[in-house]
């Protein structure tokens, strides 16, 4: 329906909607996040939207009124902050004649420009395919709707045929391919000769991959991006007692990603679930820092390795100009470490919690 040079950058409206007047601050905090997203993507975000509505409109989530505002705004891409219907994403994009997208597509369009890997990629086409298997309802045929551009990489340019059986049969194959790097990996963790491995968790953006360059000159990919790692990253790491370990950079979290979506990074993830120590990476400098651990914890629930060996870790102590809310954040999580990767502060007080590890796991 809508045809996108891939060489120009789509400019993009962002959308949310509240119940009432006091969730804006809230909402605008996750548009602005919305926007590093869509900036990642590719995109240009011009324009930011906060619609106050007591319910959500069945057909146009916002309501028809304001949806027929959006066709005289000058943008390629209406992006919205919330998870909408094949139904209302077809509404939408009638009534404003422009491509209209949600979070989870966005992140999906991430996850696709950054599989490097054939695992990455499997699970990358896996989490498209079992996302779009929940929408096909009311989709029909218009699932392949778009010409091109962000919203549309991975499996969606194969222009796979919208049906059922075939989406099923494509995902199963996924899986068994999917069980062959499984296993390709358990015989690369069986051949670590007992080194204690350390997992780096977090929400994306948290400075996972500044940390793994940090301890292992590992020269990953640091970006002020959100996604950029996907594939496990393990480089080797020593302590201050010349012990010997394995650090692993994993992919990062954030809101919204369903619970469909993260089940295809089970392979990915694997690496988190088997490491003997997680380190729980906290951007002390977002001003929603609280709320990204918790989205954190949240998926190391699901994952079932909240009750193991994790050492939380609030990074970027460099950007904290209040010595007064780092201290209390400090009497509040009293066996927590405080670091900056970046300029290498209190690395040392984290090799030697590590060192600590590394003794109980040798007994």
């Amino acid at each position: 329906m809508f045809n996108v040079k891939e060489d120009l950058k789509e400019r993009a409206l962002l959308v949310g909607l509240v119940r009432k007047s006091t969730d804006k601050e809230k909402e605008l905090h996750e548009l602005n996040e919305l926007e590093a997203l869509a900036k990642t993507a590719g995109a240009v975000p011009v324009e930011k939207i906060i619609q106050i509505r007591d319910k959500v409109d069945p057909a146009y989530f916002i309501g028809k009124g304001k949806a027929k505002t959006l066709y005289d705004i000058d943008v390629e891409i209406i992006l919205f902050n919330e998870s909408l219907s094949p139904s209302q994403i077809i509404n939408l994009e009638e009534l404003t004649q422009k491509k209209v997208l949600d979070r989870q597509d966005i992140i999906l369009d991430i996850f696709a420009q950054h599989a490097r890997t054939k695992s990455a990629k499997i699970e990358v086409e896996l989490a498209q395919l079992n996302y779009n298997l929940t929408r096909l309802k009311g989709y029909g045929h218009e699932l392949s709707r778009l010409g091109g551009g962000i919203g549309t990489r991975g499996p969606g340019e194969k222009k796979l045929e919208v049906d059922r059986r075939k989406i099923r049969k494509r995902i199963d194959h996924l899986k068994k391919e999917l069980k062959k790097v499984e296993r390709t990996r358990e015989i690369q963790r069986s051949h670590r000769d007992g080194i204690l491995t350390v997992a780096i968790l977090g929400y994306t953006n948290s400075g996972k991959s500044t940390l793994l360059n940090a301890f292992t000159n590992a020269n990953a990919s640091v970006n002020d991006q959100l996604f950029v790692t996907l594939d496990p990253l393990t480089r080797k790491g020593i302590t201050n007692k010349e012990n010997r370990f394995l650090l692993i950079d994993t992919v990062g979290f954030i809101r919204g990603i369903p619970t469909q979506i993260m089940a295809s990074f089970k392979s990915t993830l694997e690496e988190a679930i088997k490491a003997n120590i997680r380190l729980i990476m906290v951007d002390i400098s977002s001003e929603k820092f609280d709320e990204e651990l918790k989205e954190t914890v949240k998926v190391m629930e699901q994952l079932n390795i909240i009750e193991a060996d994790n050492i939380l870790v609030f990074n970027k102590v460099d950007r904290v100009v209040d010595s007064t809310f780092l201290n209390h954040l400090k009497r509040q999580n009293p066996d927590a470490v405080f670091i900056s990767a970046k300029k290498k502060i209190g690395l040392n007080n984290l090799l030697d919690r590590i060192d600590d590890y590394k003794k109980r796991f040798r007994n």
